[in-house]
């Protein structure tokens, strides 16, 4: 009979996880690197499904073992390959029958498997409990700004082995504007984003200050999951800042690629309204002719800085100026050092 183990987050690492749920349940979200040997498709699934409520649980099982009996032995070869010699974790949704069963053909074949103890919902479980209680091994360093100062260049730039950094826009696969999905697609669900997010913090170095950018509570269509915007709300916030000139060019660069035109004309509809008549049409002539500096420029004059952070209701502890990115790493060093000293330790609260 196959050992039952809990989830904890060094099975990652250490084990090849085996999600035997439907492709359709795989794709919304999944434990990371698991991979994907259904026992059932999408439609048996739901003909299995269908007769257990209608009929009931025994000729629910028999059908479902005629329907997947012939493929046992590929299944079986199938995981012992893609495990490479490391030990097996079988899972379903809630470790029951499915993860029961093929955990159960493997070891009759002489291969030891394990079951995961509550499937993926013990794991989903555990996710939301870590964005709801925040409890991140180290202090977040937030970075707000206009558009076009380079916030995220420069974080993903910073030196790796004294910060920490996590890229919101990368994992979410949208800039945070209403420019922000050009080049980008939100494809995968808000589980799987968020699953992605708790992987990216999992895999951070826990002596490391995480730096990271300020977003509003959406990014596109994705949400900030549990508690993370009140506790980068109150963290460690700073403010950059660079030239106008210098964030023209960098979100000309940014934007400067002709495939782009069509989406940025639509999105440039969807804020008609808030543009007004002349600007709307002075941008849309811009678009038009491709002029990618005067898009740029007017989307920084006419849109973002009218319409992105009017008002702030908080004190940023540093004003960072973002020309040049070498400097202004030196000077957030420089400031978290007496940062940190001030608050009499590391974990980034200021002095009472």
């Amino acid at each position: 009979m196959p050992e039952k183990i809990l989830f904890t987050p060094h099975l990652i690492d250490t084990y090849c996880l085996i999600d035997v749920r439907t492709p359709l349940e795989y794709e919304e979200d999944h434990i990371p690197g698991a991979y994907n040997v259904p026992l059932l498709n999408n439609e048996e699934r739901v003909e299995v499904g269908t007769i257990y409520k209608q009929v009931g649980p025994t000729e629910a099982r028999r059908r479902g073992l005629e329907l997947t009996c012939s493929r046992f032995y590929g299944m079986v070869e199938q995981i012992i390959s893609l495990s490479a010699g490391k030990p097996i974790v079988v899972y379903c949704w809630r470790g029951g029958l499915r993860s029961y069963s093929v955990a159960m053909l493997v070891e009759t074949c002489g291969t030891e498997a394990r079951q995961l103890s509550g499937g993926y919902k013990a794991f989903r479980a555990q996710v939301s409990d870590y964005f709801d209680r925040c409890d991140f091994p180290a202090p977040l360093i937030v970075m707000h700004g206009m558009t076009g100062t380079g916030k995220t260049t420069f974080i993903n730039g910073l030196n790796s082995l004294q910060w920490a950094t996590i890229d919101l826009e990368g994992i979410a696969c949208h800039r945070g504007s209403a420019f922000g999905a050009l080049g980008l697609e939100q494809n995968v669900s808000q589980k799987q984003f968020e699953t992605l997010l708790w992987d990216a913090f999992r895999r951070l170095q826990p002596d490391r200050p995480i730096v990271l950018e300020g977003e509003s509570q959406r990014i596109g269509r994705y949400s900030l999951p549990g508690s993370l915007y009140e506790k980068m709300a109150g963290s460690c916030k700073i403010w950059c800042h660079a030239a106008i000139e210098t964030r023209i060019e960098r979100l000309s660069a940014e934007y400067a690629r002709l495939e782009y035109q069509p989406a940025m004309l639509e999105a440039l509809d969807r804020i008609r309204k808030k543009l007004g008549g002349t600007r709307y049409t002075d941008l849309k002539n811009s678009i038009e002719s491709w002029d990618v500096a005067e898009i740029a420029r007017s989307l920084i004059v006419e849109y973002y800085d009218r319409m992105y952070y009017k008002q702030r209701s908080w004190r940023a502890e540093l004003e960072l100026e973002l020309e040049d990115f070498t400097r202004a790493e030196a000077e957030l060093e420089r400031f978290w050092r007496e940062y940190t000293h001030d608050a009499g330790g590391t974990d980034g609260s200021p002095a009472s």
